[in-house]
């Protein structure tokens, strides 16, 4: 069959992503699928005896002697023994059509179990990657495979279930068959199996191209509603909704056209192969109908009555076996995409204790720190030597593109340095120990990202609500001069701030981005750029507010306004890979 060996390496792959209780329900599921097939051909050996009884009951003698147990009782009359093959035969389809119903909701339920584990999973080994990992990659490809393509190998997931499945009772039920007539069942094999492998043929091309567009316009569909939610302000004023309009539709009619493209080719070939099955039902009445004694089909109806039925059954296992294919076939560069995400490697530095590593006391230094971005990409930084004492005021200038805020991202472990090391009180700053490194640190960055919640959820982001402490909310909102404009909301701290705090001025959302940092009480602030979007006097404010913290407290600034770095007692200039000048405030601001 095409693309067994695709079947192969998605089955060995998830075989490998499901924990042990997963793997011990789909064992379990297989030995139900055992049981199902069995009772299919139950059902199809039942009907021979039972349509006997009804077209001739002289025939019991071909199955049991008058005297004989039937269903555990010594059944004499005629009518009494109609009724009990009748018993028989009812109960043979009631079990498996059970059985089936069984089968299906044990299927429906594990792969939602295991689909809930596969996209936590991807999840989870997508947010443990290291910030240099992230920075590399569009937001719009992250969440598209998260959402989109774990749900598509979700549902090829429950899909390889079922293609099992259903080989294993199609197998069961041609065995019954050919046991009855052989060459009527080579025939019906040989017939059905043309069919489908030519269908195959024809319509794998296909499938694989829709797969590659949905793949595709799915990513699309999600830059284009992120990134027009996110400029909503910029496509008002300039009044370009029609164009992000226009880019959506055809994106959505393109990924659309290629999902019912391949909801067609999955299943437009039942119908072809239903009407074959009628005609081969056809021919099997007429080529019994004239052979034998005379009387036409009459005396073959058991044997014909088992064939109609064990293909009513065998039909549907066929066409779940090829719409499994097709699954498979049309949502390969989905899979692809998820597998790619679930075989991501968590670094030991993201599972490591923040409680462990190291722990701030003294000094931190940089030892000829050189980075960039990839292997051909120039260099950003070259041979960096910096030393920040515990309690320094460090103040960081220098123009755009200079490099100043990957020093920044340097310095607090986001990302590693390509050449060189950073010592924190001598030790080395590695895997083990970067967790509890950053864990001394907070940061504020230049754009401050807030969730849709109220303000007190956004000063203790990432805090669990039941540790959140009220008291510590409101004096890390007074040092950042915010409580006076929050106490004049009517909510108060419950004060909800919309999405990405769309109700808020820029001056609150930075301070709030303050606040966060200073409610975390740790013994690094990094501040990037934070307090440019704040007038003069607020910023004057915040800055004596922090600078009053304590002399234990380390701060380091990225700023534009020398007067932003009056409290520094040193202040380094990054510019053409290097540090240019390194000076105190008071040179610098009689320099500029």
């Amino acid at each position: 069959m095409p693309s067994l060996e695709l079947n192969f390496e998605i089955s060995k792959k998830l075989w490998g992503y499901l924990g042990s209780r997963r793997r011990l329900q789909l064992l379990l599921i297989s030995l139900l699928v055992v049981v199902t097939s069995i009772s299919e051909v139950l059902s199809i050996g039942a009907v021979m005896p039972f349509l006997g009884m009804i077209t001739s009951p002289g025939a019991m003698s071909k199955y049991i002697d008058a005297n004989a147990t039937v269903l555990g009782l010594v059944i004499h009359r005629q009518k009494d023994q109609m009724m009990a093959f009748t018993a028989a035969f009812c109960i043979a389809v009631v079990v498996a059509g059970g059985m089936r119903v069984l089968l299906l909701w044990s299927t429906a339920r594990w792969a939602a179990a295991a689909g809930t584990e596969l996209g936590y999973d991807a999840f989870r080994r997508t947010l443990y990657q290291p910030y240099s990992v992230h920075v590399a990659r569009n937001s719009s490809e992250v969440i598209a495979g998260v959402t989109n393509s774990v749900g598509t190998l979700v549902y090829g997931l429950s899909q390889v279930v079922n293609l099992v499945g259903a080989l294993i009772i199609l197998l069961s039920i041609l065995i019954a068959l050919l046991f009855l007539n052989p060459s009527v069942a080579c025939a019906s094999i040989l017939s059905f199996g043309i069919v489908y492998c030519a269908v195959m043929l024809v319509v794998k091309g296909g499938l694989r191209r829709n797969g590659q567009v949905i793949a595709r316009e799915s990513v699309a569909l999600n830059k284009c509603l992120q990134e027009s939610m996110g400029g909503i302000r910029e496509i008002i004023m300039d009044g370009s909704a029609d164009i992000y309009c226009r880019q959506y539709r055809l994106m959505d009619f393109n990924l659309r056209r290629a999902q019912g493209g391949n909801l067609f080719l999955g299943a437009s070939p039942r119908y072809a192969v239903e009407s074959l099955s009628m005609l081969l039902i056809a021919l099997v009445a007429y080529n019994l109908s004239g052979s034998g004694s005379g009387s036409g089909l009459t005396e073959h109806l058991p044997l014909f009555g088992a064939f109609v039925l064990g293909a009513q059954r065998m039909l549907p296992a066929i066409q779940t076996v090829y719409l499994a294919w097709a699954t498979l076939r049309g949502g390969q560069e989905s899979i692809r995409n998820a597998i790619s995400l679930l075989d991501q490697k968590i670094p030991a530095s993201a599972m490591a204790s923040r409680t462990n590593g190291i722990s701030f006391q003294n000094i931190i230094t940089m030892e000829g720190v050189s980075f960039k971005y990839e292997g051909n990409s120039p260099w950003i930084l070259r041979k960096i030597d910096l030393t920040v004492k515990k309690g320094d005021r460090l103040g960081i200038v220098g123009g755009t593109g200079s490099g100043k805020s990957t020093l920044l991202d340097i310095l607090v472990g986001l990302l590693p340095p390509t050449e060189g090391v950073i010592k924190v009180d001598g030790k080395l700053l590695d895997a083990e120990s970067l967790n509890g490194y950053q864990a001394c640190i907070a940061q504020v960055p230049q754009s401050v990202f807030l969730i849709d919640g109220s303000i007190e959820e956004n000063i203790a982001f990432g805090v669990d609500s039941a540790l959140v402490n009220s008291e510590r909310i409101r004096l890390a909102a007074d040092q950042a001069s915010l409580s006076a404009d929050i106490e004049r909301m009517p909510d108060g701290y419950r004060t909800v701030v919309g999405e990405r705090g769309v109700r808020l001025s820029g001056g609150q959302k930075q301070r709030i981005g303050i606040a966060r940092a200073l409610y975390k009480r740790a013994q690094i602030l990094v501040f990037d750029e934070a307090t440019s979007a704040l007038d003069s006097d607020i910023e004057a404010d915040v800055m004596r507010a922090i600078n009053s913290l304590g002399g234990d407290l380390t701060i380091i600034i990225i700023a534009h306004r020398v007067s932003t770095l009056a409290g520094c007692n040193q202040i380094i200039e990054v510019g053409c890979g290097g540090i240019k000048h390194l000076q105190s405030y008071d040179s610098r601001s009689r320099k500029s």
